[in-house]
């Protein structure tokens, strides 16, 4: 099992080609055009992390079988970063939001019934 994390950059270009089978020169055109963008070390070495690695071989999918053309990869991996990101957010808001409906229960619970608390509701 791999020690680093997710988001560690660690592994240099020529070991990232050989794991998702592209030359090296592929990996530096896709950072030209803002498909991926691998960390540097002090040396101004690309580093690329596993989440990296991940997106490139989301990008060879889209490529290799689906026959997708760089530009529409572009767009494609932008949607699907937006659609994480918002469902990322989505899942804090819903914890706390569970967290506070917790909170109001045992608030209820410790203070009497609803009909004491929010008499209008109660009445309905």
């Amino acid at each position: 099992m791999n020690q680093f994390a997710p988001d560690e950059p660690c592994y240099p270009i020529g070991l990232v080609a050989r794991m998702v089978s592209l030359h090296p020169q592929t990996l530096r055109l896709y950072e030209r055009v803002g498909l991926i963008g691998p960390a540097r070390s002090p040396g101004n070495v690309r580093l690329y992390s596993e989440l990296d690695i991940a997106r490139l071989r989301k990008i060879c999918r889209l490529t290799d079988e689906l026959g997708v053309n760089l530009a529409a990869v572009e767009v494609i991996m932008r949607l699907t970063d937006t659609i994480e990101k918002l469902q990322s957010e989505m899942e804090a808001m819903r914890y706390s939001f569970e967290a506070e409906a917790e909170r109001q229960r045992r608030h209820l619970g410790e203070n009497g019934d609803a009909t004491r608390c929010y008499p209008e509701e109660a009445r309905g």
